[in-house]
């Protein structure tokens, strides 16, 4: 039986579009008492009215994920207006255009890896001497398929993502025995606007067998929602009708 997040304090990194912004509205329709974050304020206003014309308080806080100081900022804010920090879900992540081998710079090479996974560390080191305090704290992070599957998104997509799945599973094996539970989801085609960036954006017909972000938003309620002895520690996400 689905254990109730109603009360649990959460921060949603990437809350201003996609599935960062699905999750968060979905977690605070759960109950969860949700602070929502990303670079851009005016998207996370707009998510903020929206949910509080359903009756639904979230707070918001504006932040660049790749910024150390701005993610420690973050935590503390959190933990200042919800006393704590119960989950973290880091559904922050970019791509560029120019991410052949032939295209790609030292600066976007840089500017990825901060984004996709700097971010995460910086976030993640700065809410979990709480959880390791108060016994115990879920730390979800979405990846993605190309973390597994050589495909074309650019070898610092891929690299990126492939280092916050191991950063998943390196604070899981260091972290379990203090009741603190890391989840990496990794979710194939998802129709955001992360699409927007490729060299090519999809056909309409690819597009319409796509995954939606709330469909990745209810697979994370899902696995935010089991029992503190349990955790999917890594799951594949993908849509039925794409290879």
């Amino acid at each position: 039986m689905p254990v109730s997040l109603s009360g649990q304090s959460v921060i949603v990194a990437g809350a201003s579009s996609g599935i960062g912004r699905a999750t968060a509205a979905l977690l605070a329709r759960a109950g969860c008492r949700v602070m929502a974050s990303a670079r851009r304020a005016g998207r996370l206003e707009q998510l903020r009215d929206e949910l509080a014309r359903e009756g639904r308080d979230i707070g918001i806080f504006a932040a660049d994920a790749g910024d150390c100081a701005a993610m420690e900022a973050l935590a503390a804010a959190t933990v200042e207006r919800f006393g704590r920090i119960d989950i973290l879900v880091y559904a922050t992540g970019n791509n560029v255009p120019d991410r052949s081998l032939e295209r790609l710079t030292p600066k976007i090479w840089d500017w990825m890896v901060s984004v996709n996974l700097s971010g995460a560390y910086y976030l993640t080191q700065a809410v979990i001497p709480g959880m390791r305090a108060q016994g115990g704290g879920h730390l979800l992070y979405v990846s993605s398929i190309s973390s597994k599957k050589p495909d074309v998104s650019g070898a610092a997509y891929q690299a990126s993502k492939r280092g916050l799945n191991a950063l998943a599973h390196a604070i899981r094996i260091e972290e379990r025995q203090k009741g603190i539970r890391t989840t990496v989801i990794n979710p194939g085609l998802v129709d955001t606007e992360i699409l927007d960036k490729r060299p090519v954006r999809p056909d309409p017909e690819l597009l319409a067998k796509a995954l939606q972000p709330e469909d990745v938003a209810e697979v994370i309620l899902d696995m935010l929602q089991l029992h503190p002895r349990a955790v999917v520690t890594d799951l594949d996400l993908m849509p039925t009708w794409i290879e």
